[in-house]
């Protein structure tokens, strides 16, 4: 039979110890028994286990005032356990008060101008992968790796797409594959030379500088559209010194941030190049341009004059070396290797007997060389275009210089924070100023290009 067990340290009921009052039949008076719940009768239980006079140091009562407190006794450590060492005090109030070093505060993270040189030095040392961030979405795979190895010249980064040398993601990538924000990108190891820092003289800082701004058309917080000028190329290149990209240095903000190109025009090709001032304005613009949602408006003076004045060119171009980035661009057919499609409208604005045009070009896609390649294609080539004009017997008239004449006349942008367009025009260039005056041609002409369809 199972049964509730007696409380401990006291009997039943109606024993010895029970929970009967005193002085009724059935308690029996035991001292010191029952329930421990008095600490005075504890302290005096512990004091006569010891072999003490409970009295000799009244813990409790009276006494406690009358008699100083006796030191506590030594406690004998145990023979298996270790004695930990005392706590260490500061020596002073000063070392006290000096906080810890988890609590102390971080130092301050590395320049960007730091950051690209460490990525140079790895990608020299070996294999490293690289992780895109938010504010680099939607960039080419062979302007981000540019843009984190300006060492890296861009015919060997087209060299490690080319072999399959550069993964995104654990695939092989094209040059132009954009990156998704958290892709991981693995640089193959390079043998590099060591590229020695060189102090940035103020004097050549402070004349970039004056001579960028000198370019702009139109600047806010987060962009600036330049007047680029003929011959000036806008990335460096094979015995490229001085370039648009290079300039854009002087202009670098305290915190490290500086001017970045959104898009690229030729290096005889005048006229309106935007750029971003902050990563997040340059993905944000490249987006535009990549949507269509961006407007462009090319002018340019041709050998001859087309017999459908308004028309549209649509072709598919192709590199005829691809491992040069300004090789020529020839058309080709639908799935030929290298083919992109290239869509343009044109429109003839005036034109000088049967001799000269004036051309107003809107490009829908952004091929390299499309607007000089797209002119050849229809038999009235740029004038003073040495790549693709090819017209049997066919003389400068006097007083046109032999210069590329195509210019980026207008461009229209959604702003990257409002989204609101930001329409910007650039003026002619000298030679080409030099030659609508020649012809009696007027800049401020209605363009009828504007108009055109968009598809």
């Amino acid at each position: 039979m199972k049964g509730r067990p007696p409380h401990r340290g006291s009997g039943g009921k109606g024993s010895p110890g029970g929970n009967r009052p005193p002085g009724k039949p059935g308690f029996a008076s035991r001292p010191g028994t029952g329930p421990r719940t008095s600490a005075l009768e504890a302290a005096k239980r512990a004091a006569r286990n010891r072999g003490e006079d409970a009295g000799e140091r009244a813990p409790w009562g009276e006494a406690d005032d009358a008699l100083p407190p006796r030191p506590p006794r030594a406690r004998k450590p145990a023979p298996d356990r270790a004695e930990a060492p005392p706590p260490r005090r500061p020596a002073s109030k000063a070392a006290a008060k000096a906080p810890s070093p988890e609590k102390a505060a971080p130092p301050a993270g590395p320049t960007r101008r730091e950051q690209r040189a460490a990525a140079s030095a790895t990608l020299a040392s070996g294999v490293q992968t690289l992780t895109v961030d938010a504010d680099e979405a939607g960039m080419r795979i062979d302007r981000f790796l540019s843009v984190r190895f300006p060492q890296l010249p861009f015919t060997r980064v087209q060299s490690l797409v080319r072999k399959g040398e550069l993964r995104v993601d654990g695939k092989r990538a094209k040059a132009a594959d954009r990156l998704e924000p958290g892709s991981s990108v693995r640089v193959p190891p390079l043998k590099l030379d060591p590229q020695a820092e060189r102090p940035r003289s103020p004097t050549k800082a402070a004349n970039d500088a004056e001579f960028i701004r000198s370019l702009i058309l139109y600047e806010d917080a987060e962009m600036m559209i330049l007047n680029k000028p003929f011959g000036l190329a806008v990335q460096g290149g094979s015995g490229t010194v001085r370039h648009v990209d290079g300039l854009l240095e002087a202009l670098t903000a305290p915190d490290g941030q500086r001017p970045r190109l959104v898009h690229r025009l030729d290096k005889d090709t005048a006229g309106c190049l935007i750029v971003a001032k902050t990563r997040l304005a340059a993905a944000t613009l490249a987006k535009s341009f990549r949507s269509r949602a961006a407007r462009k408006i090319y002018w340019a003076l041709v050998a001859g004059v087309p017999r459908t004045r308004q028309g549209r060119v649509s072709t598919y171009l192709a590199k005829d070396e691809p491992t040069d980035a300004d090789a020529r661009m020839r058309v080709v057919k639908h799935g030929d290797d290298g083919a992109s499609h290239a869509l343009t409208y044109y429109a003839t604005v005036d034109q000088a007997a049967q001799k000269l045009a004036w051309l107003s070009l809107k490009p829908v896609t952004g091929r390299t060389h499309q607007l000089r390649a797209h002119a050849a294609h229809i038999g009235h080539p740029i004038v003073g275009d040495p790549k693709y004009f090819e017209v049997e017997n066919w003389e400068l008239p006097g007083g046109i210089q032999n210069r590329l004449h195509l210019l980026a006349r207008r461009i229209v942008i959604p702003h990257p924070r409002t989204g609101q367009p930001v329409d910007v025009s650039a003026p002619l260039p000298p030679h080409m100023a030099q030659s609508w005056n020649l012809l009696g041609f007027d800049a401020s002409r209605y363009d009828p290009i504007v108009e055109a369809p968009e598809a």
